[in-house]
């Protein structure tokens, strides 16, 4: 399958600015064809972004800007065929079976045994995912950057994000290694970045995503972590800046249907 992603970003920057930006496709071995371009603009020039690797095949890209500037980024891929899995690490499985910013499997422990007590492996996978889906309703702009899984099934509605951190931490409650991946997502409507949760059961990382707004078969990983608070899109190190205009693109030549059931992995 062929996918063509991509992202535009405009902000203003304050004096000795110091950012981190993760919209690149992840690098990891497998696709048959991977052609990527990433033009930043500071001011009136063109400027080279370090790149950082991240775990997961993610890649971030740091910029320090000692004036204050109007910064435009135009990032572009076109990824044809399927990455390979991830081998397989057991300390990355005991951190993510553990509690994060967001994804409080500590506080939801009764909540996750009071409805998945008796489910475990795909079983509870698949249950989590439907119970999640039934029980949010997705509304854009409902949640705040700072509210965690508890805070979203108290207010029942959120964004993929939120959708995602309650499905990591009622799996987390039982055991279960679960992470976030942000994403592009072709068939996204509306479009934007995309998070999804990961689950490791039988020995195999599957996505799931309670949200059901795309089909994860033709999703590409940009990055993963405990929670949002490890894949943000934008993120200032020192300084402060200001987002002015975000335009995400992800289109595929033949756009899968989504079977819910069907396990599916990222790449």
């Amino acid at each position: 399958m062929q996918r063509t992603v991509g992202a535009h970003l405009k902000f203003t920057t304050a004096p000795h600015t110091k950012l981190a930006m993760a919209i690149a496709v992840a690098r990891v071995p497998g696709y048959t064809s991977f052609e990527e371009e990433l033009v930043v603009t500071a001011g009136d020039r063109t400027v080279a972004p370090r790149e950082l690797l991240d775990g997961h095949g993610g890649r971030f890209h740091v910029l320090e800007l000692a004036e204050p500037t109007e910064v435009e980024v135009a990032y572009r891929a076109v990824v044809e065929g399927t990455g390979e899995p991830e081998p397989v690490d057991e300390m990355e499985l005991i951190r993510y079976v553990r509690p994060s910013r967001y994804a409080e499997s500590d506080r939801l422990l009764p909540t996750s045994y009071a409805h998945f007590g008796s489910l475990a492996g795909l079983e509870l996978v698949q249950a989590v995912r439907d119970w999640v889906s039934a029980q949010l309703a997705y509304v854009s702009g409902s949640s705040r950057g700072t509210d965690g899984a508890v805070e979203t099934l108290l207010h029942r509605r959120g964004v993929c994000r939120d959708f995602a951190h309650l499905a990591i931490a009622l799996l987390r409650a039982k055991d279960v290694p679960a992470r976030l991946a942000a994403v592009y997502a072709p068939g996204l409507r509306p479009m934007d970045f995309h998070a999804v949760a990961e689950a490791f059961v039988d020995g195999a990382w599957h996505v799931l995503d309670p949200t059901g707004l795309a089909p994860r078969a033709s999703m590409l990983r940009i990055t993963a972590g405990r929670d949002s608070s490890d894949t943000a899109f934008l993120s200032t190190v020192g300084g402060r800046l200001t987002l002015k205009r975000l335009t995400v693109t992800a289109e595929a030549a033949d756009l899968p249907a989504e079977d819910p059931a069907a396990l599916v992995a990222l790449g």
